[in-house]
């Protein structure tokens, strides 16, 4: 029954529809075509940052950063990377950079930076990659007048912006770390360095006192085993402290330290026990060949430990005055050559088919109204 309607209502207003149709579709046509602002952007493509190695004793001693574990074993993530661009400070800086209060023509910053953040458009992938991109729209009238050259430079420079600042913060977050990293180390390599000169002293000394007493080659190959499990112990400690400062104490590299530490240490006893088949154990040697080994371990634990100090702490301070980008920018913004809306041929297509669909809707909600008062009126003559 509608559909008939319906029908009939498109014969019998037919030319009146299309007409109405024709005339809202070529009136769209030309404000999209001569009036309407357009929108250009510039879309930058940001790689993942590589995930650092699985945090591991063996690495760490043998020299890796430890401000690279602090903030629990990898770098930041694609998504971090996005909130970061989302937060204030970044907002604050392309606002400034690009003079965006003019553009959205606002007083205050925090104005400017909301419909910034309205603007921005960040998308992470599955892989990580990370994509950004703000639109710039130009005002009315500017399809053919060459302000819109500065609307395509404007895309440009925003995109870039953020690929500035976000560069920035991410160095001064690693150089934060390094830096607190840097400051632990080196007051522990001042505590090791007045421990490490007591203790040699002590050994000159009480070579001297007892004509230079020597050890059995066993005993010297215990001591060097003993040293490099202390050694280690020592500096699993070290490193344990500066990253309890930024891990939770559930942490799983932070358990995986303690673990190891607990290991290393019952390592350790079986030197003082005589529980090794191998080495000689420290309380089977003679009194003064004791006395001897003791001292001797101990400059050889400070000696390892003030070593993996010194070549950390060279490391913090080189990771602390880096100025090379930490950020690896796949896709750079590049000037629009054309823009992304409106898209004059499409919207005019749908707009047609909107426009159709409402002026077919206003003729037959009349003829129905026309249908329902003839037939009010003919029930009231009956």
């Amino acid at each position: 029954m509608i559909l008939r309607q319906l029908l009939r209502t498109l014969a019998v207003n037919f030319r009146s529809i299309l007409t109405v149709t024709a005339a809202g579709t070529t009136t769209l046509f030309l404000y999209l075509l001569f009036v309407s602002p357009l929108t250009y952007l510039a879309k930058v493509s940001v790689l993942p940052p590589e995930n650092a190695p699985k945090l591991g004793l063996g690495t760490l001693l043998q020299g890796g950063d430890i401000s690279s574990l602090m903030s629990g074993g990898q770098n930041i993530n694609s998504q971090l990377y996005a909130e970061l661009m989302k937060s204030r400070t970044a907002l604050e800086y392309v606002v400034k950079k690009n003079n965006l209060l003019d553009y959205y023509d606002v007083e205050t910053m925090t104005a400017g930076t909301a419909k910034l953040f309205k603007d921005l458009n960040i998308e992470v992938t599955k892989e990580g990659l990370l994509k950004l991109w703000v639109p710039v729209s130009t005002g009315y009238f500017q399809r053919y007048s060459d302000e819109k050259e500065k609307y395509k430079q404007l895309a440009s420079d925003v995109s870039l912006s953020f690929l500035e600042v976000l560069d920035s913060l991410n160095k001064t977050r690693l150089v934060s770390k390094a830096q607190k990293a840097r400051e632990y180390i080196e007051t522990q390599l001042a505590v090791t360095k007045t421990q490490l000169d007591s203790a040699e002293q002590k050994l000159s000394y009480f070579q001297k006192s007892n004509k230079s007493i020597s050890l059995p080659d066993q005993m010297r190959a215990a001591i060097e085993s003993a040293a490099k499990v202390k050694g280690e112990i020592v500096n699993t400690e070290i490193t344990i402290g500066i990253l309890s400062k930024n891990l939770t104490p559930d942490h799983p590299n932070l358990l995986a330290l303690k673990s190891k530490l607990t290991e290393l240490k019952d390592q350790y006893k079986k030197f003082e026990s005589g529980n090794n088949d191998f080495l000689l154990s420290f309380t089977n040697a003679p009194e003064l060949a004791i006395r001897l080994a003791d001292l001797t371990r101990e400059v050889k634990i400070l000696n390892e430990v003030y070593l993996f100090l010194q070549q950390q702490f060279y490391k913090e301070k080189i990771q602390e005055n880096k100025e090379t980008s930490t950020i690896e920018i796949l896709d750079p913004p590049q000037l629009p050559e054309r823009e992304i809306a409106p898209r004059t041929i499409y919207s005019t297509l749908l707009g047609m088919v909107f426009i159709f669909i409402i002026v077919l809707g206003y003729y037959f909600s009349k003829d129905m109204n026309m249908i329902k008062y003839l037939k009010q009126r003919y029930e009231r003559i009956t």
